[in-house]
């Protein structure tokens, strides 16, 4: 297995296991289990691991696609600076995490509060990780970022519906 298809498949991982994560995060506040909680977290530093392999395997993707014909500089370029966002906002999700375990297991009383703090760093992790994500998949999946001029291409080609 290359870089690049090491690196196609694990950019997943952060992008649901923070969704995920935030989920379990939730419902686990929501019914008070702290078991659960603790399953968010683990997530999280799953998410957080998966996230440092994208970005590791990233480079090796780059240099297998940016010489092929139609493949933007530009966008390889936006994907690499939001990827390095991503990567400080999971990493710090991770670390947050680790920390919300060792507050589960001794100190009680402010498990809520750092749950909180977690779920809110997941939200924002996801928003960062999803927007990677889409900027990722528009270096080779060009349909993303048209689909205007796609639904355009249908009225130019005679294809109208009738009234």
């Amino acid at each position: 297995m290359s870089q690049v298809h090491l690196h196609l498949l694990i950019t997943h991982l952060p992008i649901f296991g923070s969704l995920i994560g935030a989920l379990v995060l939730g419902y686990g506040l929501w019914v008070k289990s702290n078991q659960t909680k603790n399953a968010a977290f683990f997530i999280y530093i799953i998410s957080a691991i998966g996230a440092g392999i994208a970005y590791l395997t990233g480079e090796g993707a780059e240099e297998a696609v940016e010489n092929i014909q139609g493949v933007s500089e530009n966008m390889i370029e936006l994907h690499e600076e939001a990827a390095m966002l991503a990567l400080i906002s999971l990493i710090a999700l991770g670390v947050m995490s680790l920390v919300a375990l060792f507050v589960s297991r001794y100190k009680t009383s402010l498990i809520k509060t750092v749950s909180i703090a977690v779920l809110l760093l997941s939200l924002i992790s996801f928003g960062l990780v999803a927007r990677t994500g889409y900027l990722g998949g528009q270096i080779r999946h060009t349909e993303i970022g048209n689909v205007a001029v796609q639904s355009n291409a249908g009225v130019e080609s005679g294809e109208m519906d009738d009234d």
